[in-house]
């Protein structure tokens, strides 16, 4: 992938973006140790003149940036704090790149939000809000983005929610629901020189596991767009009893991904039909899907304001989370999807100055009746 850039000479915007995203990878932020970059970035922007104060639910802030408390649409950039756990050298640039933990995935989008409330003018034509939020690279549950939307007076109110997740700069419309469950299969222990004396748990699973690799993706087709339900065995454990003993216990994990027009009931009611009863179900993970909202005017603003691409988003994303109060959410981002998790991450610089420079554009250009009508929403 390519885009261009001059890098001899780099316009004082461009300095500031890539000042801004070397300054949050110098902070490292695993998933749980989000104290100290929350503090810090809440701090930076709280030197701006804001519509409001930064309110703070943990180690999540929710930053007014523009309010005209006029009949305009009210956008909010929602981006996550904390990257995975992986092996990145120290933050810096090299050419026209930039290394360090959560590059791409997604202090780019992070650096891309902060710059914009630095600079953007109350002349925009909506009012605005950012969401840093933590946790988001654990389980559902432990998601603080769920608690800032319960605790937080404005976010309900939104008219449409964007995650700055790493997408290339292309639109990406919906999320796929994703469930995870555990499998068990229970047996009975002997020595393996007298298996016949046991029953193995391993082999108790032969038969869900080959029904499992049978399964072709299951293509869905919402405003356009091909979405793709997959489930999968991720995880396969024994007892662990010993390298001479027929196993008595084998457990693997399911992670189903469902379309969006699919409901987590729905979702559960397939892994267990496909399961058949030939193990014990636990389901410990579960997230909804999130619908494309294609035609809400916000979301076709944004797909006409220079975006490379518009695709659906064959994974879970925290839009599901807007869709459940029926807010219309979409994901775009400039860091690059394909680095995200990845040892010695990075991301092409010039991608995150064509964000900026995208939602820069979006924003001016919504007015007062880009505000879908409630039974639109």
């Amino acid at each position: 992938m390519k885009v261009e850039t001059t890098q001899a000479f780099r316009s004082p915007l461009a300095v500031s973006l890539d000042e801004t995203l070397l300054w949050l990878c110098e902070m490292e932020s695993p998933i749980g140790e989000e104290e100290a970059i929350c503090t810090a970035v809440a701090d930076r922007l709280s030197r701006r003149a804001l519509a409001a104060p930064v309110r703070r639910y943990g180690n999540s802030i929710v930053v007014p940036v523009v309010r005209s408390w006029e009949e305009r649409p009210h956008v909010a950039l929602v981006g996550h704090l904390d990257t995975v756990r992986t092996e990145n050298g120290p933050a810096r640039i090299e050419g026209s790149r930039l290394y360090g933990a959560g590059a791409s995935d997604m202090k780019s989008g992070l650096a891309v939000m902060i710059v914009l409330a630095e600079t953007v003018s109350d002349a925009i034509g909506c009012d605005l809000t950012l969401v840093f939020y933590a946790r988001e690279e654990g389980p559902f549950a432990e998601n603080e983005l769920g608690p800032v939307l319960d605790q937080d007076p404005d976010l309900r109110h939104v008219d449409m929610a964007l995650c700055l997740e790493p997408s290339d700069n292309k639109l990406h419309l919906g999320c796929m629901g994703s469930l995870h469950a555990t499998v068990r299969f229970d047996g009975r222990t002997s020595h393996s020189a007298r298996p016949w004396e046991g029953d193995n748990a391993v082999y108790k699973a032969a038969s869900l596991l080959a029904d499992v690799g049978a399964l072709a993706p299951r293509e869905v087709k919402i405003d356009g767009l091909t979405y793709r339900a997959t489930t999968s065995v991720t995880q396969a454990r024994d007892g662990g009893r010993g390298r001479n003993v027929v196993p008595d216990v084998f457990t693997v994990n399911l992670n189903h991904r469902f379309t969006p027009d699919t409901t987590v009931a729905q979702a559960k009611a397939h892994v267990e039909a496909l399961v058949a009863g030939r193990g014990a179900i636990t389901f410990i993970d579960e997230s909804p899907a999130a619908m494309p909202h294609r035609d809400h005017p916000i979301v076709t603003k944004l797909s006409e304001s220079g975006v490379r691409a518009v695709e659906p988003k064959q994974a879970w994303t925290d839009v599901a989370r807007f869709a459940a109060l029926d807010i219309a959410a979409a994901n775009f981002g400039p860091g690059e999807n394909a680095q995200a998790h990845q040892k010695n991450e990075s991301t092409e610089l010039a991608l995150v100055h064509q964000g900026y420079a995208i939602l820069q554009r979006w924003l001016m250009s919504l007015e007062p009746g880009d505000k879908a009508p409630k039974k639109q929403r």
